[in-house]
């Protein structure tokens, strides 16, 4: 019988031949170390690690912005972009890397005014590797290198539109009534241009007069960069009340009924200001003392103000005699003539075809006059009328599922218009 001594020399033979057997498949297997670690970082113990993401994987830009050096400059009078990199200390040589880049940089920095600022950012060595152009409240042109070249595009950032509420009673005058209910001078303009084929601003507007106003005021990351569209509006001119509401499908302003604001005529062919004399047929002329017709209307404003063509035509004539001075003739139509009298210049020429707003001239004094003002003549088929009172052919308004979308959209805004109203005299 054999002890359990005399079999520990053959266990530790099967043991050992075991491990051989393991550590050759292991041989066989199993990579080399070498290639498994040769792209490792060497890791100590007790030391923590960041994780280490690409720099594309977090920015177009592979230039680290945080420790970019901004530096701002501002075009000076007469200054190129030439001039400005000299006075900055930047190299005429670098000036030409960057104008050689693309078209867009080329276009942008031959394009700069007096007063545009230029944001300019150095890294470490003091190399320009970024440029920032503002162009707007939103947008800027931003350049930024990219190995040994620059790039660029145009970053835009998202604006955000609130709906706001104004409204005023006119007393004295509407520019007046308008700057005190805190629109911009743009919105007033453009607030006379919506209502401007229905009403004459110069000569219809009276005491009593009232507007509501909706309009977008517009936000960029939480600060205010004025004021947007004019959403909707209600102006109530002697009684009579016109309502315009924008539509977002073509940028163009429409009744509550889908029909458009915009006529084939302005009620005014110039900016309102002050008038010397109304439609009247039995004036008596200022220079003669004798009772003539004064067929058309007369505008007194500043010499040199813009004079616009009421509407789409050619122009019949555009000449000078000495009771009309300065003068032009549009032949709308068959039916339609408008004529512009005593204008200090012409800038039409006889034949030219005009678009309604165009300038045809400015206003002056010359001619049979007292003093510089335009006179305004409105004739259909060759009757003059009075074009504050005229009715106006209509222009393209909305149809079909057009029509009926719009209108929805117009009794929404209309609605939020009258809320506003009536928080407004709650409040009071």
């Amino acid at each position: 019988m054999r002890t359990q001594s005399s079999r520990l020399p053959k266990l530790h033979k099967i043991l050992i031949a075991s491990i051989v057997v393991f550590i050759t498949l292991a041989v066989l297997i199993l990579p080399d170390m070498d290639d498994l670690t040769q792209h490792q970082p060497k890791f100590k113990i007790g030391k923590s690690y960041p994780l280490e993401i690409p720099t594309e994987a977090l920015s177009s830009n592979p230039i680290e912005k945080n420790w970019l050096h901004w530096q701002p400059y501002t075009v000076q009078s007469g200054e190129s972009a030439s001039l400005l990199f000299s006075r900055i200390g930047l190299s005429a040589k670098l000036l030409h890397q960057l104008i050689s880049s693309n078209n867009d940089i080329e276009k942008q920095l031959s394009r700069l005014r007096p007063g545009d600022t230029l944001n300019f950012g150095f890294d470490k060595s003091n190399q320009l590797v970024e440029l920032v152009r503002p162009l707007s409240a939103h947008q800027s042109f931003r350049v930024y290198k990219q190995g040994d070249t620059f790039t660029s595009k145009v970053e835009t950032k998202e604006i955000d539109a609130q709906y706001n509420y104004t409204e005023a009673t006119i007393s004295s005058n509407f520019w007046n009534a308008a700057v005190s209910s805190g629109l911009s001078a743009n919105q007033i303009m453009a607030l006379a241009g919506i209502f401007g084929w229905d009403i004459d601003f110069a000569l219809d507007l009276r005491a009593g007069d009232h507007f509501e106003v909706l309009y977008e005021d517009r936000f960029v990351e939480g600060r205010n960069i004025g004021q947007g569209n004019i959403i909707a509006a209600v102006f109530t001119n002697q009684g009579s009340s016109f309502k315009a509401i924008y539509n977002p499908e073509d940028g163009n302003y429409y009744d509550d009924q889908g029909r458009a604001m915009k006529k084939a005529f302005l009620r005014s062919p110039i900016d309102f200001r002050r008038v010397t004399s109304n439609f009247n047929p039995t004036r008596r002329h200022p220079v003669t003392g004798q009772v003539v017709a004064h067929r058309g209307t007369d505008y007194a404003a500043p010499v040199g103000t813009p004079i616009w063509a009421a509407g789409d035509g050619i122009v019949a004539k555009s000449g000078y005699n000495q009771f009309n001075g300065n003068y032009v003739f549009i032949r709308h139509s068959n039916t339609y003539i408008t004529k512009y009298l005593h204008m200090k210049k012409r800038s039409v020429k006889t034949g030219q075809r005009v678009k309604q707003g165009d300038t045809v001239g400015t206003l002056g004094g010359t001619g049979r006059v007292t003093g510089p003002h335009l006179h305004y003549e409105f004739l259909v088929h060759g009757v003059h009328k009075n074009p504050r009172t005229v009715n106006l052919p209509q222009s393209k308004s909305l149809i079909g599922k057009k029509k009926n979308d719009f209108i929805k959209l117009a009794k929404q805004n209309l609605d939020q218009l009258k809320r506003y109203n009536h928080l407004l005299i709650a409040k009071e």
